[in-house]
């Protein structure tokens, strides 16, 4: 009698859907990568605000700055003063970029705006409103975004919450 050799079809078919039903549960673990990427960048940015807000808040209550409504303060980054209110940084793009020693491009709608974009293109865009910016990553949605809010008479800034993963 001769031995068989080789996998007969049968068994090669049971193997192929096997490994199609583990590719389809274990697929969507993969996909949104890109998603939970944005969405930790925007996370780390929102703390960046919030420890850059406590340091200046701290250094602008040791120079007795901390309730004035508009204020400037040297924060010792060896550029520009940082434009504060009520001891915390402005909600403008020159504020937070002093600040953060990070660069931001002016945008609208998730995009950035040509004629504002800097050289080379900054990894932020910006929407300044009145007393808030909306903060994304270049290349996001407009819906992978936060919005800080800057302090006022009563308030202290309000950082919005980071959209999940699937939003990014």
């Amino acid at each position: 009698m001769q031995k068989q050799q080789g996998f007969t079809l049968i068994e090669l078919v049971v193997v192929i859907i096997i490994l199609g039903i583990l590719a389809v549960t274990a697929a969507p673990k993969f996909i949104n990568l890109q998603g939970d990427a944005r969405a930790s960048s925007l996370a780390g940015m929102r703390g960046a605000i919030q420890g850059a807000n406590t340091l200046v808040y701290s250094k602008a209550a040791l120079a007795g700055k901390e309730s004035d409504a508009t204020e400037t303060l040297d924060i010792g980054s060896g550029t520009e003063d940082v434009d504060i209110a009520y001891g915390y940084v402005q909600a403008t793009k020159d504020s937070l970029e002093e600040a953060l020693d990070v660069t931001f491009d002016l945008g609208a709608d998730g995009e950035a705006t040509a004629a504002t974009i800097s050289d080379p293109a900054s990894d932020w865009i910006i929407e300044e409103g009145t007393g808030s910016v909306e903060i994304w990553q270049a290349g996001a949605p407009a819906e992978c975004s936060f919005t800080y809010t800057q302090a006022n008479a009563t308030t202290t800034p309000v950082l919005s919450q980071v959209p999940d993963a699937d939003d990014c």
